[in-house]
Formats: C-alpha cells, structure tokens, sequence
C-alpha cells in the first residue's frame, strides 16, 4: 500500500484506538476524513481504509448526513458488552494459566509496572490506556487471532461506554489487574478466571449496569409530546 510520511491505514488505525483507550474521542462527536487526513498527513483514500475498518466494527458510526460519528453506546449495548467479555475472558485466563511461559509472564508483568508508573505519576490518559490494553495483551499471549479482533472491538466499545454512563473516575483499582498476572503465574487457572470475573463485575458496576433503568428513547419522547385529547 502507498505511503506517505510513514503512515499506513493499520497505523492510523491503532493510532486512533489509542486515542479512544486514553479517552480523547469524545463519543457521539462528528469526525471526518478530511480532518484526519491533514492530521497525518496521508491522502483521503487511506483515511478512509481507516474510518471504514472502525466502522465495521461499531466504533465509527455512518449517518446519511453527518458522515461518521464517533459511537456513543448505550446502556443496553454496553450490557451486551459486558455479558460477552464475560463469556470470554474468565475462560481465556484459565488457559493462559496453563500454558504461560516466562516470556509472557515477563509481558505482564512489564504492563502492571507501566501501569504502577503512570498511577504513581499521576498520568490518567496513558493509565486508562494501559489498563485498557491489558485486556487486549492478554488476548495476544493466549495465540488466538480471533480473541484479539473480538476482544479489540470489545475493548475499544467498552471505553466509549466508560465515558458515556461510568459515573466516577476511578478507574480500575491498583490490584485487580496484578492479582489476575499473579493468578496465571502461579498456575491457578480458576483464580485467575474468578478474579476476572470479579474485575468484569466491577467494570459494570461502574457503569451502573446492574441497576434496571428505562432508557430514553426517541419514540418514548414523541408519545410524550404528543397533545392529550381531553377526556
């Protein structure tokens, strides 16, 4: 494919992952090819290589007439979300555990000292962006190229999801992340799967998603404005 100044769709593309890890796309704000093809520096055509891959995977949104629109998921689909990372990733870490080698374990353990470094620093962006890559490494060590694009989408959802409905800050506490890499390299299978589950749980909890709400819907709205006819 056709470069120009070093930058490929694949690179925009992680580039703009990133961008979302760190929580700088603001959800449901109109993005455009132009904007990011002066950005960097490439032509229309590889911008929209990009913007059509994020579009197939939900996290660039096509409307007829404000082109893409960064997602804003809502609460039912960050559910959705969370109900499938669930169905994964307890899972995943159970079989890491039993197939781990040193140099993954290395891996892990090099992200939670990067993400020790940036709390400590007091570095937010590159913390919720490590935090969230977590996940995404994991996927990687287990060899499976499918996991990796699910949990890629997954993933980068999730964050729009935090910034839409989360109702604090906080961030995944210091330990929860350390204690699933302490679990795999001890070889404890379940553990490690039982405190996923438990890091899973707090995620939705942050999202309020185990508290029933009745989201407002645009057929919701208009029943409403509609003028009562008088008994």
């Amino acid at each position: 494919m056709a470069r120009r100044h070093g930058y490929a769709e694949s690179e925009i593309t992680q580039r703009l992952i990133e961008a979302i890890f760190e929580q700088r796309l603001p959800p449901g704000e109109r993005i455009t090819g132009s904007q990011l093809a002066e950005i960097f520096g490439v032509s229309r055509t590889v911008v929209r290589l990009s913007m059509g891959k994020l579009s197939e995977i939900g996290v660039f949104r096509k409307t007829p007439n404000l082109g893409y629109v960064i997602a804003s998921p809502s609460r039912a689909e960050a559910r959705m979300m969370l109900d499938v990372r669930k169905m994964i990733e307890p899972e995943m870490v159970r079989q890491i555990a039993a197939s781990r080698t040193e140099a993954d374990l290395s891996r892990l353990f090099d992200r939670i000292r990067a993400e020790n470094a940036a709390r400590a620093n007091g570095d937010r962006s590159t913390l919720v962006r490590l935090a969230g890559e977590f996940h995404l490494k994991l996927a990687e060590i287990s060899g499976n190229v499918y996991l990796v694009q699910t949990l890629t989408q997954l993933q980068v959802l999730t964050c729009l999801a935090i910034l839409v409905h989360a109702e604090s800050e906080s961030g995944c506490p210091r330990d929860e992340h350390s204690r699933i890499v302490t679990a795999i390299a001890e070889g404890h299978g379940d553990r490690a799967a039982s405190d996923m589950s438990h890091h899973l749980e707090h995620i939705a909890e942050e999202l309020q998603l185990n508290i029933d709400r009745v989201e407002p819907s645009l057929e919701s709205a208009l029943r409403w404005l509609a003028p009562k006819v008088p008994g």
